[in-house]
This record gives C-alpha cells, structure tokens and sequence, in this order.
C-alpha cells in the first residue's frame, strides 16, 4: 500500500509562483510513475503531469508546458510541481497520484492506483 500526501498549496497572485509537493511512503512507489491531477470546482479532473520513477522522463499536458516542472527526490519520498507564471485558470485542488505499472507512461486518472487527497491553489487575477 502506498499512501500520498500534498502539501503547498496557498494562494498567490497571477503571474506569481508556487511550489506543491508530495510525500510519499509505502512499499513499492518508487519504482511507479508518478503524476500530478488537478480538479477545478464543478469540472473534471485532468492531467497536469507526469515523472518516470528515475525522474528522468516527464511529461506534461499542453497547457503547463513551460510554466510548470515536475520533478522527484526519491532519497527524501518526495515528488514536486514547480508552478511558475500561474494564470486564475490554473486554480484547482492538486492531487498527486502514483501508477504501479512501472511500464506504462499515462495522462489517464483511471489507470493510477493511489491518490493523495489534494491541495487548493488559488490563483487571484
């Protein structure tokens, strides 16, 4: 079982930056993909971004790319999203996630097995 844990989330101005984290523990993880969701009220949960469990692979949806870095320190059970030029749209709960199939790379929520139970960023105009 592995459980997660975020952590940073606040609220900042438009333009301004913000750094989420995860914790992790349990058996297993860090060999998982790990990935960061986020959930806007009243819409969807969605795809923010991705890490291979060597942190060595990322991948990102269209709308952070260049803004946003995911990253992971797996000495300290640690994941990271660097949010940077954060615009009121990206105001959402943050979920960290982690996938168990070491193999698979995926943008999917239905495919990651542990959820942590998210971080409100707010982000004013």
């Amino acid at each position: 079982q592995v459980q997660l844990t975020e952590s940073g989330g606040g609220l900042v101005q438009a333009g301004g930056s913000l750094r989420v984290s995860c914790v992790a523990s349990g058996l297993g993880w860090r060999s998982y993909t790990m990935g960061w969701f986020r959930q806007a009220s009243g819409k969807g949960r969605e795809f923010v971004a991705a890490v291979n469990w060597d942190g060595g692979r990322t991948y990102y949806a269209d709308f952070v790319k260049g803004r946003f870095t995911i990253s992971r320190d797996n000495a300290k059970n640690m994941m990271y999203l660097q949010m940077n030029s954060l615009k009121p749209d990206d105001t959402a709960v943050y979920y960290c996630a982690a996938d168990r199939n070491i193999i698979r790379f995926s943008m999917l929520d239905s495919e990651y097995d542990y959820w942590g139970q998210g971080t409100q960023v707010t982000v004013s105009s």
